[in-house]
């Protein structure tokens, strides 16, 4: 997931938002204001630099960064799009795109990015593709990420087990986890939280499976796809991870921060948080996910989208455009703040942070997969806790909990 939890009180967020102004104005000063809602603290500096880029260009224009805590944020951001009170410009992932799209909350810019001349080619196609309705465009890509294997070089040495690399398989990832482990030091070999996007998602598709089939049901009831959750469940009955419970109260990222865990399957989008961690950074190793059938990662990315109430729309167009371009790509990157989508760009973020091997996750585009995206997907996807749960935690096979949630995403498919 691509977020840090910070539990706040939903209320209190919106009352915070309608104190400050979320949604456009028109500024004392005849500048027009627009609001660019986020969700990461890490990435705050970054945006701020880009909405002042997007200023010194456009001095009629003030846009104002706000960080929301996640997942207020998605509460808050329905909420405003229901009462007309939305921030202008914010963050907007796949699978909660379908449901803004269909209702008709997302400004279309289809005709700015044709005036503007904005070569859709500069933007990975897969990530593009994840955002497409009909044609029409409700914004363009920020970044992308794929994922990998983020490892503690020093728990490795004390363990005696060699570094991840691209050779791996599960049985090799298996083995490392099971010598990695060592409950009398309080360290766990690896994370396994349920987590679609760095985990079980990757999976599936590397054993052969799919989530959503080529006829656009669920299929995560395949043999494949089981052997795909049986990665992360057999982790857990052995207890090479810590438990879900654990998890739930110290994020699995923290958990790898805190050096109790050695190894954490996840996403390009960490690299900044690990990195400023000055006494952790020695410490962090990064490596391709390992392979079963075949190698493959999940590729998404961060659409910068536009509120279709806005009493802005060519300012906001203009803001959107130039946000997911060239000179805000090279912004993000130089920042370390994220893998910007633009083409050419990512050289940067890599020279960011010359001590970690990002380049793994640049070279992951070669055999990534997009997110799997289908109907209400945030509506399914939020009923996976319920239906692994019980198989993460023991209490009931992978197959059955498969089957269960197979039957649960169909009905929603089907509404």
């Amino acid at each position: 997931m691509r977020h840090g939890k910070r539990w706040i009180a939903a209320a209190a967020v919106l009352a915070a938002l309608a104190a400050t102004g979320c949604g456009s104005s028109g500024g004392g000063d005849g500048k027009v204001t627009l609001s660019y809602a986020t969700w990461s603290d890490d990435q705050k500096p970054a945006m701020e630099a880009i909405a002042k880029a997007f200023e010194d260009k456009h001095p009629d224009i003030d846009v104002q960064v706000q960080v929301l805590p996640w997942p207020e944020y998605w509460s808050t951001l329905q909420v405003g799009a229901a009462g007309r009170t939305a921030p202008d410009a914010f963050w907007m992932l796949a699978d909660q795109f379908p449901a803004y799209a269909k209702g008709k909350q997302l400004l279309d810019i289809t005709d700015a990015v044709k005036a503007a001349g904005v070569d859709l080619a500069a933007y990975p196609k897969a990530v593009l593709d994840l955002y497409d309705v009909d044609g029409k465009l409700y914004g363009l890509p920020k970044d992308f990420d794929t994922n990998a294997i983020w490892f503690n070089k020093a728990l490795f040495d004390k363990a005696g087990v060699a570094y991840p690399d691209d050779s791996w398989t599960w049985d090799d990832a298996r083995e490392a986890a099971r010598k990695l482990t060592n409950p009398a030091a309080g360290v766990w070999g690896i994370a396994a939280p349920i987590d679609r996007q760095g985990g079980y998602y990757n999976s599936i598709y590397q054993a052969g499976g799919k989530v959503i089939g080529d006829d656009g049901k669920a299929a995560i009831d395949s043999p494949e796809a089981i052997s795909g959750l049986q990665f992360w469940t057999q982790m857990h009955a052995d207890g090479f991870s810590p438990t879900l419970k654990q998890l739930s109260d110290t994020e699995a990222v923290q958990m790898f921060m805190d050096q109790k865990v050695a190894m954490y399957f996840s996403g390009s989008f960490w690299a900044q948080r690990l990195y400023g961690d000055q006494a952790l950074r020695p410490n962090v190793g990064v490596a391709p996910l390992p392979k079963a059938k075949q190698r493959a990662t999940m590729i998404s990315g961060i659409l910068n989208a536009g509120y279709a109430g806005t009493k802005h729309p060519k300012e906001l167009a203009e803001f959107l455009i130039f946000a997911s371009g060239k000179d805000a790509a090279v912004i993000q990157a130089k920042s370390g703040a994220v893998l910007p989508a633009y083409q050419d760009t990512q050289q940067g973020w890599l020279d960011a942070m010359p001590e970690f091997n990002l380049k793994v996750f640049v070279d992951a585009v070669d055999y990534s997969v997009p997110l799997p995206i289908a109907g209400d997907a945030a509506k399914w996807t939020g009923l996976e806790t319920q239906y692994l749960g019980p198989a993460w935690e023991g209490k009931q096979s992978a197959a059955d909990a498969a089957r269960a949630y197979n039957t649960a995403i169909n009905e929603v498919l089907a509404q």
